[in-house]
């Protein structure tokens, strides 16, 4: 089949680097490395943004005309990489968060922003990451919402949960949601239907021997290149029956 598209909805883990985020089409992204690995008549349709939620995945993708009326019409598979910011731990409410980039004037936003930067850390530690960035039974909300989407447009097509990413990072000091969150991404899909790719230990290496980002979240070349073949592992057989 030709013109095949692989939909992938995300966050800053789809494009950004070892060192920086990346231009979209760079090939040893994973989102590209696992549409190289289905065959050369797959494009990857990326829709993603850094910090995203599976809440702003679902946003994004219902109230972007380009979203609903091009990429998921033609979708032949749907990756869903959202869930790892949603995991990770808060100091403010999510929306408290966001909501910093709305202040004015901008003096009061690039205040809040230091002090935000500067005190989240120690408020993560003192409340021992008790609060997460989005609610898990939220996360499994809006997760549900995007497959059912997808299931309206394209019912045949294949979609893959990846499992919350690990981190390390010094923003987040805390790994209290992860085991958790991954066991409910894992309980998720199969509950919905939807195949399941734990990267747990695709991407720990790199934060263990170094080679990742140094800000701890984002991936080394060669955890992209793991992922990316494994989830282009885990959608070959369906994917190839697809229009």
């Amino acid at each position: 089949m030709s013109g095949r598209h692989l939909l992938v909805l995300g966050d800053s883990l789809t494009f950004h680097g070892p060192e920086r985020p990346e231009v979209p089409t760079d090939p040893r992204l994973y989102p590209n490395v696992a549409a190289a690995a289905l065959g050369e008549d797959v494009a990857v349709d990326l829709l993603a943004r850094a910090g995203w939620t599976a809440r702003d995945a679902w946003w994004a993708l219902t109230r972007d005309p380009v979203a609903w009326g091009v990429y998921l019409p033609r979708a032949s598979a749907v990756v869903l990489s959202v869930g790892h910011m949603d995991a990770l731990p808060a100091a403010i409410p999510g929306w408290a968060r966001d909501s910093i980039a709305y202040l004015r004037p901008g003096s009061v936003r690039r205040r809040a922003r230091v002090a935000y930067g500067r005190w989240g850390p120690p408020v993560i530690r003192a409340t021992r990451g008790r609060m997460r960035q989005l609610p898990q039974r939220a996360t499994d909300h809006y997760l549900a919402r995007l497959v059912a989407g997808v299931r309206h447009w394209r019912p045949d097509a294949p979609v893959v949960l990846l499992g919350p990413s690990p981190h390390d990072a010094a923003l987040y000091p805390s790994q209290r949601h992860h085991e958790a969150a991954v066991a409910a991404a894992r309980l998720w899909a199969a509950t919905h239907d939807v195949a399941f790719l734990d990267i747990d230990p695709l991407v720990r290496p790199s934060l263990v021997d170094g080679t990742a980002n140094p800000d701890g979240m984002h991936w080394s070349w060669t955890a992209h290149r793991r992922v990316g073949e494994a989830l282009g592992a885990s959608l070959a057989a369906e994917l190839g029956g697809t229009t």
